[in-house]
């Protein structure tokens, strides 16, 4: 699973460079760094769309963490939504619509993961590359019900697949993270997002996840670079 991860000036930078793609910079996105960011707080997305010209248009955006679905009667749900299970996701009806036709990125500098050991003592990590890393996302737009002088909040979920590699020893899950290659098939609006398509991301995402390095840290409290040196 993946339910703290860190954002920094290279993350910032890579946003950058995303939304120029395209010669135009439609960027959302405040720029901020966090090395403790939580569900339910903001962060970016990276995501294509397409103008009525069709013309592809690359856009950062800043989400909610935990995914709300548009029939959703209100933002709070009954099981946590910050994560969606790779395996079976389009049989699933919170995730169904947004695999369907909104994918994003979600640029992390690296995340946390705790590890339990036989005495049920638990101890994060910290896990990551040499480069920042690029999760396999998916989108909502959400507001409420009858109310039609509120905003539309945007919400996002990070995908998760079986670990493998070193960092199976920590955790039997990991985020989706998405190879160069994978990245431009995973957010294209001219895609239809089907289970075969989840699934070749998951097997483009193997070589990833067994490089991935870790070490154990403190004690998350607080926020800044500290928090990802070893313990």
């Amino acid at each position: 699973m993946c339910g703290r991860f860190a954002i920094d000036d290279r993350v910032n930078d890579r946003i950058s460079e995303f939304v120029r793609d395209t010669g135009r910079d439609f960027r959302e996105w405040d720029p901020f760094t966090s090395w403790n960011v939580k569900p339910t707080q903001q962060i970016p997305v990276l995501l294509e769309t397409l103008s009525e010209d069709g013309e592809v248009q690359r856009r950062s955006a800043a989400a909610r963490w935990s995914l709300v679905p548009p029939w959703a009667p209100d933002v709070k749900q009954r099981f946590p939504t910050f994560n969606a299970r790779s395996e079976g996701l389009a049989e699933k009806r919170t995730w169904r619509a947004p695999l369907k036709s909104s994918r994003a990125l979600i640029p992390a500098a690296g995340y946390y993961e705790w590890h339990t050991a036989e005495d049920g003592t638990k101890t994060p990590h910290w896990i990551h590359l040499d480069q920042p890393l690029n999760f396999a996302g998916l989108y909502s737009w959400w507001k409420p019900k009858g109310d039609e002088t509120a905003d539309w909040l945007l919400t996002a979920t990070i995908l998760t697949r079986p670990s493998t590699g070193p960092v199976a020893e920590l955790h039997d899950r990991a985020p989706l993270i998405l190879p160069d290659q994978a990245q431009a098939d995973w957010i294209d609006p001219g895609v239809e997002g089907t289970q075969t398509l989840v699934d070749a991301m998951v097997a483009a995402s193997t070589s990833l996840t067994e490089q991935l390095a870790f070490h154990p840290v403190r004690p998350l409290r607080g926020d800044g670079p500290e928090l990802t040196e070893p313990a």
